[in-house]
């Protein structure tokens, strides 16, 4: 009898246990599985807005690969890239957009669009490099429009250091279109210093300092 008092104890308790726990035990282990269930749920999603964000710029690549845009093959480039950014724009697919969206625009001879675009991927964008492209081509925008100041202004911010030795050349163009030429000459020597140390390659360069009468150097 006293076994089986025992027995009657045990299970009495195991009831009681229950009674007291397993409401909160089936509510842990359906929590921890929406959580699992979430979780891969949410690895599913990211995936799939890459690939919509890959799909998307496709499009835009093939678009702008054209050699000649119309003005409705223009608003498609503009219609894709507002989509890639409005839906995905914290990936890289976004910011590359903005730089086709402007080098397109610059094509179309629409250089305000264009400066727009770069100055919002300059403001927004989460990659340092690309917003240094964005940010040198600015400037280059800023000197076609006769603006210089302005370009020097946008060379004063933030480039990463493999870019410095093309920042340094359109800092140089910038000088010589305010008439220092010596500021110039500095700038497209740096320039050249600075490609040759990281064994870039920078085009153009000694003809302009050759055009001041600055002798080549090494």
């Amino acid at each position: 009898m006293a076994e089986m008092r025992t027995e009657e104890e045990q299970l009495e308790a195991i009831k009681r246990w229950w009674k007291e726990n397993g409401t909160s035990l089936i509510a842990g282990a359906a929590i921890a599985a929406a959580g699992v269930f979430g979780w891969h749920t949410w690895q599913d999603y990211q995936a799939g807005q890459a690939e919509a964000a890959s799909a998307s710029y496709q499009q835009l690549l093939t678009l702008s690969s054209q050699d000649e845009l119309d003005d409705g093959a223009r608003q498609q480039v503009e219609s894709l890239t507002s989509r890639i950014v409005e839906d995905h724009g914290d990936s890289l697919y976004a910011d590359l957009a903005r730089l086709m969206d402007a080098r397109v625009a610059v094509g179309a001879g629409d250089i305000d669009a264009a400066a727009s675009t770069l100055q919002a991927l300059v403001a927004e964008g989460e990659r340092p490099y690309l917003q240094g492209v964005a940010r040198l081509r600015l400037a280059r925008l800023q000197l076609a429009g006769e603006d210089a100041e302005a370009a020097l202004a946008t060379l004063d911010g933030d480039i990463p250091e493999p870019l410095n030795a093309q920042r340094a050349d359109v800092r140089g163009d910038a000088h010589l279109a305010l008439g220092d030429r010596e500021a110039a000459r500095e700038a497209w020597q740096q320039a050249l210093s600075l490609s040759e140390a990281s064994d870039q390659s920078l085009y153009g360069v000694q003809l302009k300092l050759d055009d001041l009468g600055v002798e080549e150097t090494s």
